[in-house]
């Protein structure tokens, strides 16, 4: 008899019972189990990429130098644009945590309100990546690479990088490829703009322009701008012209940078994404006064809880790729 009392009150803690271990439900201990474990896969893709720039930390690109682009806005703009995205993200983490407590208080407007401007701002933010990722792909500046595989820029006398369309001049003439004349091996956006020869043609005669490679002097954190002399001679071994970034080339340096980027990033906003779509169906839920009649918005807290985990690790995806 006393083992069948035991076997019960243990079915009634932990096999879906009306009790909460820990003092939490059952939904929530699984969005937390969710979120340990997704936690440690975002650790171990920024420990991976760490240990990358750890070793290649005298040739990585430097951020500032990488995302200078504001909308609408021309000139050099360094982390300006990211930051504003950091700050609605994290403005979006705000909106939701006064979802909770409206929801607490069983306010079915102000969760209503509150839920609107949190999916508001994950769109925005999700708007805004993709903005960063087009920017990043088709390149800003344009660069050489050389036969080492290395990555050197051109730049003014006060450091600014300058874009190969502003001192090369084109003078062949671009043949569209197309199946028809049998270049269908080589897709027309592969072609760059420009040849090496002429890029070379163009850095002779703008003689207020510099070189910049890849290494970066350890003691002004910057990359080293070299001689005119030095730069005809680096770019006597120009293997091809570089415009944008992918999984093959990267414009702005060590293409690992580029793999890491396009990956987290993007593993990042896939969970932006997959909240977004989660606090829709919460808002439409919370429309229809569905949690409302049940009595509680236990379901908003679960969903705040993955999207404050979804801006923490942005925190650390910004750290690590734009601050560091």
């Amino acid at each position: 008899m006393e083992a069948n009392i035991a076997e019960d009150k243990g079915k009634d803690a932990w096999g879906g019972g009306t009790a909460k271990p820990m003092g939490a439900s059952y939904g929530k201990m699984m969005m937390w189990f969710f979120i340990v474990s997704d936690a440690l896969t975002f650790s171990g893709f920024l420990a991976a990429y760490g240990m990358m720039r750890f070793k290649f930390i005298d040739s990585w690109p430097i951020a500032d130098q990488v995302f200078t682009h504001f909308p609408f806005i021309h000139g050099h703009y360094p982390m300006y644009y990211v930051a504003l995205m950091t700050f609605i993200l994290i403005f979006s983490s705000v909106t939701m945590v006064l979802a909770v407590d409206a929801g607490k208080q069983m306010k079915q407007s102000k969760v209503t309100f509150y839920l609107f401007l949190t999916i508001i701002g994950g769109i925005i933010f999700l708007g805004s990546q993709a903005w960063e990722w087009k920017n990043f792909i088709n390149g800003s500046y344009g660069a050489i690479q050389l036969n080492s595989g290395e990555i050197v820029h051109f730049v003014d006398k006060d450091g600014h990088q300058v874009a190969l369309k502003d001192f090369v001049v084109a003078d062949h003439e671009r043949e569209l490829h197309t199946d028809s004349k049998g270049i269908w091996f080589e897709g027309e956006s592969d072609v760059p703009t420009y040849t090496t020869s002429e890029v070379l043609a163009g850095f002779e005669s703008h003689h207020d322009i510099d070189l910049r490679i890849q290494k970066i002097n350890p003691e002004t954190k910057e990359k080293i701008i070299v001689s005119r002399e030095e730069a005809m001679l680096i770019l006597a071994k120009s293997k091809a012209v570089i415009e944008g970034a992918n999984l093959r080339v990267n414009e702005y340096g060590n293409t690992l940078f580029a793999n890491f980027f396009f990956f987290i990033t993007g593993f990042h906003g896939f969970h932006v994404l997959s909240g977004v779509i989660l606090n829709i169906m919460i808002f439409i839920n919370t429309i229809l006064g569905t949690y409302q009649r049940r009595g509680h918005y236990e379901m908003v807290e679960k969903v705040g809880l993955y999207w404050h985990f979804v801006d923490l690790v942005w925190v650390f995806v910004f750290t690590f790729f734009y601050l560091v």
